[in-house]
């Protein structure tokens, strides 16, 4: 095994980016419609190096840094270090892990201008231009292996500068993006995957209990006009605290299989507005199982048939006005595959 593996590289993109917007009004209320294209040039450069060292069979340290510089409604420059390792316990191969980092994501090219800016500030909000998510992560874990069973348990936090969100304005369906002061965004999760069982067949189960909350006034985007937000954290409107999922996998004779997975959700967070009687409060909870069988001829053909949502489960997972509206689940669903693999 290499003492270590050293890794150095750049990574750099140039756009030029074209949106046209049509905003059509049907509500009776007079306004005329809006139609906008607006152009943001940007290019991003980054250079990076990470080396992975293993001191013993049993050690491995790891460690890096990236510099980005980007260029587009705002100019920025981050230097990024990251750091982490892994120790392997011997005879009960029991690998603890650990990591600590910080990572920038440049912002969307998007602005506004014309009739859409107006009709924002008519709708009580404003545009200023987006500055790059930064974010800071710790996560530790391990893997326990148990007769042939593999046991994983991770807790990690990840905190953010100018956490990237979206907004539309007013009730219409245009959609701009926004940056939040700061985020914050930590869990356990716990994994448990199967060997093979009985030549044929594997299992995994997945459980996650995790929160996504948010503090501050926005920072960048689509920036609403009014009182400043109320002081502490809040949920985001992604934020759901426990979520379970189960899954198995077979082979069956003549080259047929069969899946399935049930998914549980304990409830997204409620937008309603400050002053509702749920507001803070979460969702129902939800449920859903999937399954799907397929078979193959040979090595080139094989169809399959997928059923989602099999128990038809609808279920509200976001009314959350700031951010975008009504969002409902899929309702049952089925389709077929046929796939064909070409030789090269």
């Amino acid at each position: 095994m290499p003492k270590n593996a050293l890794q150095v590289g750049i990574y750099s993109f140039a756009a030029s980016q074209n949106e046209t917007f049509n905003l059509i009004f049907n509500d009776e209320s007079g306004n005329p419609n809006v139609h906008e294209t607006d152009n943001v040039p940007g290019d991003d450069i980054a250079v990076f190096a990470d080396d992975k060292f293993n001191v013993t069979s049993w050690l491995t340290l790891i460690g890096g840094v990236r510099a980005t510089h980007f260029s587009g409604g705002v100019t920025e420059n981050f230097t990024y270090p990251r750091v982490g390792g892994t120790l392997k316990i011997p005879k009960l191969n029991w690998v603890f892990r650990a990591f600590w980092g910080r990572y920038y994501q440049p912002p969307p090219l998007v602005t506004l201008s014309g009739p859409l800016l107006n009709l924002c500030t008519a709708n009580d909000c404003t545009f200023s231009p987006l500055h790059g998510e930064r974010d800071e992560e710790h996560q530790f874990g391990v893997t326990i292996p148990i007769r042939g069973w593999s046991l994983d348990i991770d807790n990690f936090e990840t905190r953010g500068v100018n956490f990237l969100d979206h907004n539309n304005i007013g009730e219409s369906s245009v959609f701009i993006p926004v940056t939040i002061a700061e985020s914050r965004i930590r869990g356990t999760e716990l994994t448990i995957r199967s060997p093979r069982l009985w030549n044929r067949a594997q299992f995994h189960l997945a459980y996650s209990n995790q929160m996504a909350q948010a503090m501050g006034a926005f920072t960048g985007g689509l920036i609403p006009i009014g009182p400043p937000p109320e002081p502490g954290w809040g949920a985001l409107d992604h934020d759901q605290r426990n979520t379970f999922n189960a899954g198995a996998f077979a082979n069956l004779p003549w080259a047929s299989w069969v899946s399935g997975n049930v998914y549980y959700g304990s409830g997204f967070s409620n937008g309603d507005p400050p002053g509702s009687p749920l507001q803070g409060a979460y969702l129902p909870e939800h449920a859903q199982l999937d399954l799907a069988a397929g078979k193959n001829f040979g090595e080139r053909f094989s169809i399959a048939v997928n059923a989602l949502n099999i128990n038809n489960s609808h279920l509200l997972i976001d009314n959350s006005l700031t951010f975008g509206g009504f969002h409902y689940n899929n309702p049952r669903q089925f389709y077929a595959e046929f796939r064909y693999r070409f030789h090269y």
